[in-house]
């Protein structure tokens, strides 16, 4: 089981190695969990993640491999003899609840009164102090009680089964996300026309056809010349819009965050929800400790940097224009006198839009936005990536 949850780990992309699988295989003979999937989880995190910008994938893989299983029963029935599993059972009751056994007549005997219920019994049942049910207190049944009971599906009371892994509450922008969509990688290819390389620092580079006339030059005496190394020179700077009405895009979003990161040296992104106001973030489970002033933004990154913004432009039109506009704090300024503020920064500046282009102009907020960007907005397509990238090579 664990060679498949390793390999499925791997397919998810996360960098795991024979070092964490092994690591993992010590901690479950150690017994530090036993017979509880959500245990599990926790343990398999903590072995196989050192870095928790994966928690994300590894709660996808895990949630892909384990899915539609709610405890490891099958499981244990194949690994586990019976005759062990009772006696392990017992050992887990304090002395009083085996008292509670016993006066029902031992294990054995309430295995075979519960069978027998089960049999007789012809209905669901809800409370009361027999039957096999619900919120009762026979021995046998879920959501109730009875010291030496079985719990027969359902959910315990003194212990939620819920799967923690299904909230994903890791959901900041994976940037190694493979390119999954022909859009994207074409897209991929058209953000190389910003590629500028220049050639700076020492001299590292071996400078071939120098060298070729250099030594033919010096009558044949071999005269190695060097250059500095190219590096990429293009700066980019993106804004993603994160949360609520973005949800449905976070893929695409992801696919272009990779591309970015593989093509640019020269990146630095921040996140922000709705609209741009005076804070945006990079951690999305720090946003509110971490943020990082808008202004300070400004005045870090210079005019040099290509400014792309990513988001659907869809809110309420109070949200861009008033004060307080926000949804999320009291903003004193309103997001328009922002946005003015980073248009007035950079001269090279687009904004992506995830939702069709031909639904633009039922949205009030999205020609606002528009209007405030110059009309530079460009839908997330291959057409509209490709007038986007013309636009930032041309500049204005």
């Amino acid at each position: 089981m664990l060679i498949g949850f390793f390999l499925n780990l791997r397919r998810y992309k996360l960098p795991v190695s024979i070092t964490e699988l092994l690591a993992l295989l010590e901690a479950l003979q150690r017994r530090l969990v036993f017979a509880d999937l959500e245990e599990f989880y926790f343990l398999a995190r903590t072995c196989t993640v050192k870095d928790e910008k994966h928690f994300d994938k590894f709660d996808r893989a895990f949630d892909a491999y384990f899915k539609d299983l709610e405890t490891l029963d099958d499981v244990i029935e194949q690994m586990i003899p019976e005759d062990w599993l009772r006696a392990e059972f017992m050992k887990q009751l304090s002395e009083e609840e085996k008292a509670k056994v016993e006066s029902l007549g031992g294990l054995e005997k309430l295995l075979e009164e519960f069978q027998k219920r089960l049999e007789e019994q012809k209905e669901r049942h809800s409370g009361g102090n027999r039957w096999i049910g619900t919120g009762g207190t026979s021995p046998f049944g879920n959501s109730g009680y009875h010291p030496g009971g079985l719990r027969v599906g359902g959910q315990g009371r003194n212990r939620s089964a819920s799967k923690v892994w299904q909230k994903r509450q890791f959901k900041n922008l994976d940037d190694s996300v493979a390119l999954g969509t022909r859009n994207i990688q074409v897209a991929l290819r058209k953000l190389r026309k910003l590629r500028k390389f220049a050639r700076s620092g020492a001299a590292e580079e071996l400078d071939l056809d120098d060298t070729i006339s250099s030594t033919a030059r010096n009558a044949g005496l071999l005269d190695i010349k060097m250059v500095p190394e190219r590096h990429n020179a293009v700066k980019v700077l993106i804004f993603f819009d994160v949360g609520g009405s973005m949800d449905p895009h976070v893929r695409v979003c992801e696919e272009l965050f990779s591309a970015c990161r593989s093509e640019f040296k020269h990146l630095e992104y921040f996140y922000f929800h709705n609209f741009i106001y005076e804070g945006v973030w990079k951690d999305n489970r720090r946003r509110y400790q971490e943020s990082t002033p808008l202004a300070e933004v400004l005045r870090t990154y210079g005019r040099d940097y290509k400014v792309i913004f990513v988001g659907d432009a869809s809110m309420a039109p109070y949200e861009i224009t008033h004060r307080y506009g926000s949804v999320e704090h009291m903003n004193e300024e309103p997001g328009a006198a922002w946005m003015e503020r980073v248009t007035d920064s950079y001269s090279d500046l687009v904004w992506l839009n995830p939702v069709g282009e031909e639904y633009w102009q039922y949205t009030p907020s999205i020609g606002m936005t528009r209007q405030l960007v110059g009309d530079q907005m460009f839908p997330m397509t291959l057409e509209g990536m490709d007038r986007a990238i013309a636009r930032l090579v041309k500049g204005r």
